[in-house]
């Protein structure tokens, strides 16, 4: 249902700005010019600390944790295979994503904004947005980790990644180098593909035992019933012969 919804919303925005051409709105023209006017010293250095955690290095290295804790709690049959399953598959998604972003922006091919507005460096087409792509699918497989191995710690991490996601998305406008709808673009895809992952990453777990262990006495209160009622069969008379 979610990835449907996402990804229905944003082949309609793709198509809303393929209509125009690609270019701008003018909420879009506003957002840009009002970034470049705002954007003190101490503003600059803080967005692009917080872009550069959008891509690179700290997004592999949130996800290779997030894989790292899925194959902490592998069990069942096959436990090598799975474990290097679950370890290696948070990492591999955001890879498939990251290729499947980059043929829809070169298929796009939507301007950025002028240069004149950067305050980085940047490279490619505007649509959608890489880093916000990044780090909305990053924050997504993390918080699908903590879900099903530390739930009691959900919450808090959804609050955390959330933050996080939206604050790069957000500084890609803020620097220049993307329009707001890129931004939405990007999270909108990024949701259809981490409800993709969700139900693959749910099959690889289901497919060879992955699953919690029988609550504890389960397994004595079958064997004690199977023995009972063996007991009860044993108590019985065989025949009659021996009164005979």
């Amino acid at each position: 249902m979610v990835l449907g919804v996402a990804w229905v919303v944003y082949a309609g925005l793709a198509v809303t700005l393929a209509v125009r051409g690609w270019g701008p709105f003018g909420f879009e023209r506003a957002a840009i010019d009002w970034s470049a006017h705002h954007r003190p010293p101490v503003a600059r250095r803080v967005a692009l600390g917080v872009t550069g955690l959008g891509s690179g290095v700290p997004v592999y290295v949130a996800v290779l944790c997030a894989g790292a804790l899925l194959a902490r709690g592998a069990r069942g049959t096959g436990v090598r295979r799975r474990t290097v399953a679950l370890l290696l598959f948070p990492v591999l998604w955001l890879v498939a994503g990251q290729l499947l972003r980059a043929g829809l922006m070169n298929a796009f091919a939507r301007p950025r904004p002028s240069t004149v507005y950067w305050a980085t460096t940047a490279t490619g087409f505007s649509f959608p947005s890489g880093h916000s792509f990044s780090s909305a699918v990053c924050a997504g497989l993390v918080l699908v980790a903590i879900a099903r191995r530390l739930p009691s710690w959900t919450r808090p991490a959804c609050v955390v990644v959330v933050l996080y996601a939206v604050a790069v998305g957000l500084s890609r406008v803020y620097l220049g180098v993307h329009w707001p709808l890129d931004v939405l673009g990007a999270w909108l895809l990024a949701t259809g593909w981490l409800a993709a992952g969700s139900a693959v990453l749910a099959r690889v777990q289901r497919g060879r035992g992955d699953v919690p262990p029988p609550p504890p006495g389960e397994g004595t209160r079958t064997t004690g019933g199977e023995s009972g009622a063996r007991g009860t069969s044993s108590g019985r008379p065989r025949d009659d012969r021996s009164h005979r």
